[in-house]
């Protein structure tokens, strides 16, 4: 008989009927393979998407209880009509969306747009919602936070202006994700909330994320390396599950189990010291308040 420890999969989500959740970037890849268990195990799942057309095609193929709202997170107006609009109960929030490597752009409000859309975008959106929220914040981050180099939060120039760099924009952008969800928690802590903040990577998944690249040889590396070695979204959905609805610290961080947290069962995992650095973590959240005009809420007590 084998003795080895079932590795934890789908099957494994608790019964989720009476929850609501919001995931962000819900039309496609991880956010719709997201929506798809949460909704299977019984979640009311609200997918928060910037193409209301797409996000209602997404839908339809899912089974279970789903309804599509428009959320542009490069968009502050977007983002704060959609947590007005937000009435009762949250207690899941996934903060799912994000563009990689994409050419030099800016969001509406003048930010550069992987840092603006991955980060301020969800910064504003979860200090809205906060006061609706009971249980959980989940984030999804990524491996390129430990990229080459030693990404940092550069402080004086977040736009990267005139030093714009696709790899290194999302590398900012990432962790800035990790240091987000590490302050977040330290104010829920101190607030006296109960409500969790928590990070997950997915490892290398095939998705359409990559192949928005800025470099046609980095699209064409993505390709060949989607094919022949990348779980598939499903697979890498995992570990945001993992995160969403297991008992877990505050501030706890999933990833892949296998070679190099490439892909593989979720489990618990490290981060660089720069992500894990308080101070520069508080420094971060004072800035994003003061570019987002919002702050941290009086959040909710758990139901």
């Amino acid at each position: 008989m084998d003795s080895t420890p079932r590795k934890w999969d789908i099957s494994d989500i608790p019964d989720q009927t009476g929850r609501i959740a919001v995931v962000t970037g819900a039309n496609s890849g991880l956010g719709l393979d997201t929506v798809r268990a949460l909704a299977r195990a019984g979640a009311h799942v609200v997918l928060a998407v910037r193409d209301p057309r797409r996000g209602e095609a997404a839908a339809a193929t899912v089974r279970g209880s789903v309804e599509v709202r428009r959320l542009d997170l490069a968009d502050l107006g977007s983002v704060r009509e959609f947590a007005a609009s937000w009435q009762g109960r949250l207690d899941l929030l996934v903060n799912n969306a994000g563009v990689m490597n994409v050419p030099e752009a800016r969001t509406k409000d003048g930010f550069e747009l992987q840092f603006g859309t991955n980060h301020l975008g969800h910064f504003a959106l979860t200090n809205l919602l906060l006061p609706h929220l009971t249980d959980r914040v989940v984030t999804v981050a990524s491996q390129a936070h430990r990229a080459p180099g030693r990404p940092s939060i550069r402080f004086g120039n977040l736009n990267m202006t005139g030093e714009y760099a696709p790899v290194a924009a999302y590398s900012q952008s990432k962790l800035a994700n990790l240091l987000f969800t590490l302050e977040l928690q330290r104010r829920l802590t101190a607030a006296g909330s109960s409500v969790r903040a928590l990070a997950a990577h997915p490892g290398w998944s095939a998705t359409g994320l990559q192949s928005h690249d800025a470099s046609a040889v980095r699209r064409a590396l993505m390709w060949l390396g989607n094919r022949v070695y990348a779980q598939d979204s499903k697979a890498g959905a995992l570990t945001t599950l993992y995160a969403a609805v297991q008992d877990l610290p505050g501030a706890s961080y999933v990833g892949p189990d296998g070679f190099g947290e490439m892909r593989g069962a979720p489990t618990l995992v490290g981060r660089t010291q720069a992500a894990s650095d308080p101070a520069t973590a508080r420094r971060l959240w004072t800035v994003s308040e003061e570019l987002t005009g919002v702050v941290f809420p009086e959040p909710a007590t758990a139901a």
